[in-house]
């Protein structure tokens, strides 16, 4: 059986070294921050980047964009976009 979404997620955030959520929620700018980190993205110090950017390099990090333009890449994440940040985020 596949992974749900909820489990992809929780992968992630373990992957990240957040922590599992037990209910459905998505992801929160400082485990959006943790997941770029991992992906060597540096979110800077102070004030963290929109989500809509985040996510958008997310994106182009693990080859779901070719750019990471938060005007079109920003949008919350489908069950194949976590399945590829969960395969990098295992890999790294």
């Amino acid at each position: 059986m596949s992974p749900t979404v909820d489990d992809l997620r929780n992968e992630i955030r373990a992957a990240t070294g957040r922590h599992e959520r037990l209910v459905s929620t998505g992801f929160t700018k400082e485990a959006l921050a943790a997941i770029c980190g991992e992906l060597g993205y540096d979110v800077g110090d102070g004030q963290l980047p929109a989500k809509e950017v985040m996510r958008a390099e997310i994106r182009a990090r693990v080859g779901l964009a070719d750019d990471a333009d938060p005007e079109t890449e920003g949008s919350a994440f489908r069950k194949a976009d976590l399945e590829a940040i969960a395969d990098a985020v295992r890999e790294e």
